[in-house]
């Protein structure tokens, strides 16, 4: 168990600073020409905290089906390092301070005509070209402009009534020229959870250890999926699409559709901020109880299997 703990850490801090490095580098190089502060370390990790959570569950409880270790012991140990780990880092994350020069979502600028705004985590994503400047008034909501989407025509806006921020709430698109069409959506998808968390963690320690909680307790409860991979590129597979599955899973429900359904089918009477949490617990609960029921159904098979022998 204590080299099952020890591969686990390794895993996790392994796996977010090799994501929050290519993150990095892929903000300051591909996204931030030009733009100070926009390539922070901050967003970076942001970013990779989820993917590391995800990844580091996987390849930890993978690691153990492979040894055989005890299936309760082992995800009981994962899930505390998986707890522990969110938790450290994203008190590490929420105490590094903006990098000078970046320009927070909502800010007042003066703008000139020709402006472009973009998606700050797209680099060919959805863009706004401001025909008029903003007469020092910072607003950017008012003028005409061109909304520029990629594979669509050019849509000219002569006197838009409002234009949300694209420097947080622009439509996910293509973060490279030849990347496929499930890493992007993976890639939307890991943002919008990394979001979710350090909004959760902002709102109290409580909030976000009930979701890290019922989040790592679903993901160690596909150990008994993960034991089907005999081969090592099987068990890769197998990772790789429980690891999907889950992550638009979690981006479904954390939905604003999903929110308004919560909402209305609660009728008040649970808070829903505990519908998606009790929604992964009861997910990880029917893995559980499919493991057991496989388990006992193998009982007789061993007892026939002794009692020839």
């Amino acid at each position: 168990m204590a080299w099952l703990a020890l591969f686990s850490c390794l895993c996790f801090a392994a796996l977010f600073l090799f994501a929050a490095g290519v993150r990095l580098l892929a903000l300051r190089f591909g996204l931030a020409a030009g733009f100070p502060g926009l390539g922070d370390p901050a967003s970076a990790g942001r970013w990779a905290l989820p993917l590391a959570l995800y990844a580091g569950v996987l390849l930890s409880m993978t690691h153990a089906a492979r040894r055989r270790v005890f299936a309760p012991l082992a995800m009981l140990c994962v899930f505390a390092v998986a707890v522990a780990f969110s938790a450290v880092a994203a008190r590490a994350l929420d105490g590094i301070p903006p990098a000078a020069g970046g320009t927070a979502a909502g800010a007042r600028i003066a703008a000139e005509p020709g402006l472009i705004l973009a998606n700050r985590a797209h680099a060919d994503g959805t863009a706004i070209v401001l025909l008029q400047g903003t007469d020092g008034s910072g607003d950017l909501s008012e003028g005409a402009r061109v909304l520029a989407v990629p594979g669509s025509p050019l849509v000219f806006l002569p006197q838009p009534a409002g234009v949300p921020s694209l420097l947080t709430e622009g439509p996910p698109a293509h973060f490279g020229d030849g990347a496929p069409r499930f890493l992007r959506n993976a890639a939307a998808d890991i943002r919008l959870a990394s979001g979710n968390l350090m909004r959760l963690f902002a709102a109290g320690a409580n909030p976000f250890l009930l979701y890290v909680c019922a989040l790592a307790f679903l993901l160690t409860s596909l150990m008994t999926v993960l034991r089907f991979g005999a081969w090592p590129m099987t068990g890769f597979f197998l990772g790789a699409v429980a690891f999907r599955g889950v992550l638009a899973l979690e981006t479904h429900l954390n939905s604003a559709a999903m929110g308004e359904t919560f909402a209305t089918f609660l009728g008040g009477r649970v808070d829903p901020a505990f519908a998606v949490p009790g929604v992964f617990i009861a997910a990880g609960l029917l893995l559980h109880l499919y493991s057991l029921l496989l388990r006992i159904s193998k009982i007789p098979k061993k007892q026939a299997r002794h009692g020839t022998s």
